[in-house]
């Protein structure tokens, strides 16, 4: 029998996250090469409905556990309950999404399955019947290719690198299962989440367009959102801008902020130290504005445009307005 994989699906008021369909397309497409079976985790409440759309994403069985228990995410209790679906299935890898519910939730259930943890992996290959992660070190300076030695491993998957699609629209097999936990498995619970406007959030956002220092004050940040909203995309800060009291720190993009991987990166008055191109430098394409030409971010970006951001960005959204009909 070959290896059995568990592809966690974050949801959110009952609806996946994007997140969730490129974690369930990395289980199945990692089953088939080892010969193995790829089945789906969805904890929360009422969402035997989201869980049964994995099977668009190749997951044909899904195990939802739902109860309005876990309506809200709890790192203890769901640590709980994905180590016992783990132990019962008899699964031996876990895939789970590099955010930040994924990273606190990888940790916990390493400790109740002795299992070792691959991060932020931005790559994965099979190498003699075994994964080998690709991740990043050095706060994304160089990567590495890493083996984990553990009978259970445990993979966290940067979000936007591996791909979701579309999904076929097939129906997965859905086992409901109840919570069954009592008050001393709920060592913290979440109670409450706001998101700050209708903007998708960085870790979701396909195109970003972050603002930094350069931008010179907060009242200034309404050229960021602007070309960002004419794109489509969400918004970004650097950790100054963040650490200012500018931005909500939910816009942080960086090593202690968020990790994202856009198909489209727009860093507007930022210089790039290495704390942020940690968290943004897989991104597909990067374009960079600075009046600073020999500012680092331009190392990294694909296309660099000197000059001062305040001028170039409403003229930037201009002509993004006028390619796209808008303007």
């Amino acid at each position: 029998m070959g290896t059995t994989l568990l592809a966690f699906a974050e949801q959110h008021d009952g609806k996946l996250k994007r997140n969730a369909y490129e974690v369930a397309r990395a289980a199945r497409a990692y089953a088939d090469e080892l010969g193995g079976t790829a089945i789906g985790l969805v904890i929360g409440h009422n969402v035997r409905e989201a869980a049964a759309q994995l099977g668009g994403h190749g997951v044909e069985t899904v195990v939802a556990i739902d109860g309005p228990s876990v309506a809200s995410y709890s790192t203890t209790a769901y640590a709980k309950l994905v180590a016992r679906i783990a132990k019962e299935k008899g699964v031996e890898v876990l895939f789970l999404p590099a955010s930040t519910l994924g990273k606190d939730l990888a940790t916990r259930v390493a400790v109740k399955l002795g299992a070792g943890v691959a991060a932020d992996c931005t790559g994965l290959k099979v190498e003699g019947g075994e994964l080998i992660a690709t991740r990043p070190v050095y706060a994304g300076k160089a990567v590495v290719d890493v083996k984990v030695l553990t009978p259970v491993k445990i993979f966290t998957l940067r979000p936007n690198v591996f791909t979701s699609g579309t999904g076929s629209g097939t129906q997965a097999r859905v086992e409901v299962l109840a919570a069954d936990l009592d008050e001393s498995d709920f060592g913290a619970r979440v109670i409450d989440t706001q998101v700050a406007s209708g903007r998708p959030d960085v870790t979701e956002a396909d195109i970003i367009v972050s603002g930094g220092r350069g931008l010179k004050a907060p009242e200034n940040f309404h050229l960021v959102e602007e070309l960002a909203d004419a794109l489509g995309g969400g918004v970004g800060a650097s950790r100054a801008v963040v650490d200012a009291g500018w931005r909500p720190h939910d816009e942080q993009v960086g090593q202690t902020g968020k990790t994202v991987s856009p198909s489209l990166y727009v860093a507007c008055g930022i210089s790039g130290a290495v704390q942020h191109l940690a968290g943004m430098s897989s991104a597909k394409v990067i374009v960079a504005i600075n009046k600073d030409k020999d500012a680092p971010i331009f190392q990294i970006a694909d296309y660099g445009i000197v000059g001062d951001a305040l001028e170039v960005l409403p003229a930037f959204t201009r002509e993004v307005k006028k390619l796209l009909g808008e303007g």
